[in-house]
């Protein structure tokens, strides 16, 4: 890892890069969804402040975790402008997000133990298929797909237009 003097307070993008480990992209693509910032030097090149490298190694780990970068986003916004997330930072949002990722293992692990109940090809050939139609009414009903009745006269355009509603399109 390249050393950069404690002199130089201003990092270009390369140094960035070569420091934090992540890809000039993703510094761009972080900067572009407002999780870092930098100025422009008068030949339009870009400036990181030094605390960057800590707020990419805070995106980089909550990334990891599955956090997505808006959660990450408005975490970071909570914070004064160019403060480096600390210790006990990291510590008070790992707790709100601890309940957002208990409920995606939960969620992950429902689809684990129902995979085995799907063939997967998403032809709904089973009497309920928990993954590919969570939410079918019209399951119990029989299994097999359904496609809509023709209508009589078309649709503006040729298509096949949907029945008015309340008038059930699976009959």
């Amino acid at each position: 890892m390249p050393k950069i003097p404690e002199t130089i307070h201003e990092l270009t993008v390369g140094q960035v890069a070569a420091r934090s480990g992540a890809a000039v992209s993703a510094l761009h693509f972080y900067e572009s969804k407002g999780l870092i910032s930098s100025r422009r030097t008068p030949g339009n090149q870009r400036r990181y402040t030094r605390d960057t490298l800590r707020r990419v190694a805070f995106v980089r780990a909550a990334q990891r975790v599955g956090i997505p970068l808006a959660t990450i986003r408005d975490a970071l916004a909570e914070l004064p402008e160019e403060r480096t997330p600390t210790r006990e930072d990291w510590a008070r949002l790992s707790r709100t997000w601890r309940a957002e990722l208990d409920e995606r293992i939960r969620q992950l692990n429902r689809l684990r133990d129902h995979l085995t109940d799907c063939i997967g090809c998403g032809c709904l050939s089973l009497d309920s298929c928990v993954l590919s139609n969570p939410d079918d009414a019209f399951g119990d009903r029989s299994a097999g797909s359904r496609l809509l009745p023709e209508r009589k006269t078309p649709a503006p355009g040729g298509r096949r237009a949907l029945p008015p509603p309340g008038e059930d399109c699976c009959a």
